[in-house]
């Protein structure tokens, strides 16, 4: 059994010898534990430090984002032959005591991904938006995928190796919601265990600010929502174009019918036939929307036994 710990960098020169230096070189059920570090596209010395201390280091060639540095950590540790992946943050916000408790849900067959839940709602170091919009997430993975979360967002999880191979990213910001909500389309078992954090000792470098942190989520969320329930949400906003259309149609034919005024309304009559068109429209969209969606779906589970097979 093999378990390797991916650390997703950007310019963590200075964190990296810590963080690094603290995680665990042995952990009970595995025969070898491996580290390595995404390097995603740095401008200092991230790669040259990680060597030092011992990783694996593989290096975007320019800055990616994110997602993209945690999804090339996942082909790199499959590529490797890891049994279990852990992913944490460079920055050493999560205690790597946790480990076997992240990963012992795993090994005892209960679990295909760990996450391990800082208890957000208690966080103090969280700002009153930060903490709105963690929840928020968390309710969003929760209608998308069925998943019991409370902390979607934290970035020290474990997967198990078929659960890895099956993760994809369509965003670049963070992987954290939606890794989640394929996990629960794909019918993957996740679990949670309260770990410790610690106050992070910088700004984050995802977000300038909290209004920019606030407005990239809301967009990713959006996002995510169109990406994996594509039909509901347009055969939603279809339906209230003809509720509108209907209501609008109705305002003229009473007015058409009563004499008050049987040319004077004619804009609404237009007015509903542009909505119940447009309706008409989103129902389309929604239904090409979910056969693309189940081609992707299809498509991933392929690539995911290809994966699992590395």
């Amino acid at each position: 059994m093999k378990l390797v710990i991916q650390v997703p960098a950007w310019n963590e020169a200075e964190s990296l010898p810590r963080t690094l230096g603290e995680l665990p070189r042995s952990v009970a059920g595995f025969d070898a534990v491996e580290v390595v570090v995404v390097d995603d596209g740095s401008d200092d010395a991230s790669a040259e430090v990680a060597a030092r201390a011992g990783a694996r280091v593989v290096r975007l060639p320019i800055h990616r984002g994110l997602a993209r540095a945690f999804t090339a950590g996942l082909d790199v540790a499959l590529a490797s032959g890891a049994d279990v992946i852990v992913n944490t943050d460079a920055d050493g916000q999560y205690d790597p005591e946790a480990i076997p408790r992240l990963v012992a849900p795993i090994l005892a067959g209960d679990a295909d991904i760990v996450l391990g839940d800082r208890g957000i709602a208690t966080l103090a170091h969280f700002s009153p938006a930060k903490r709105w919009l963690q929840r928020l997430g968390a309710w969003v993975v929760r209608l998308l995928s069925g998943v019991p979360v409370t902390d979607a967002t934290t970035g020290f999880r474990a997967f198990s190796r078929a659960a890895a191979a099956r993760l994809n990213c369509f965003t670049s910001f963070t992987y954290t919601l939606e890794t989640l909500i394929q996990a629960g389309q794909a019918g993957l078992a996740v679990r949670s265990v309260p770990v410790a954090t610690r106050e992070a000792s910088r700004p984050s470098r995802l977000f300038r600010s909290n209004l920019a942190y606030v407005a990239i989520s809301l967009a990713t969320l959006a996002r995510l929502v169109f990406i994996y329930r594509p039909l509901r949400i347009l055969l939603s906003l279809g339906v209230l174009c003809w509720i509108a259309a209907l209501a609008l149609g109705a305002r003229f034919g009473y007015f058409y019918v009563t004499g008050v005024s049987r040319a004077g309304h004619v804009q609404s009559l237009i007015a509903a036939a542009v909505l119940g068109l447009t309706g008409v429209q989103l129902a389309v969209l929604g239904v090409l929307a979910d056969l693309t969606s189940v081609n992707r779906h299809l498509l991933e589970e392929l690539r995911g036994r290809e994966r699992e097979r590395m």
